[in-house]
């Protein structure tokens, strides 16, 4: 079975539930879930995405903290500054995929 192909639900380890179910808790947040959609595709200093979000430092890196230990997002250090990025192109396509669904202007159907 490939990476790219989902594991049928039999296959799959008590572990791997648990971690999955603990991803999505974390990312169920509204603050989170705005740091998610910020970031996007780029990578972003902390300033950076407290702009975006409109939130204070310690309560940004509280939350991107979190985030991080979920492997949610991945961080860069470059000098004193710390960028941020979503970890890996399988979950950007799945906060895509949440998104595009999820996102008020879908729900109204």
């Amino acid at each position: 079975m490939s990476k790219d192909q989902p594991v049928p639900p039999e296959k799959q380890s008590e572990e791997d539930a648990t971690l999955t179910a603990n991803a999505l808790k974390a990312m169920a947040n509204p603050l989170r879930w705005r740091i998610i959609c910020a970031l996007g595709s780029e990578e972003l200093s902390v300033s950076e995405i407290m702009q975006k979000i409109g939130a204070s430092q310690s309560n940004t890196s509280q939350h991107l903290d979190l985030l991080r230990t979920k492997n949610i997002i991945k961080s860069r250090k470059d000098a004193n500054k710390v960028y941020y990025s979503i970890s890996n192109d399988q979950l950007l396509a799945l906060i895509s995929n949440m998104r595009s669904v999820l996102c008020p202007t879908n729900l109204e159907d």
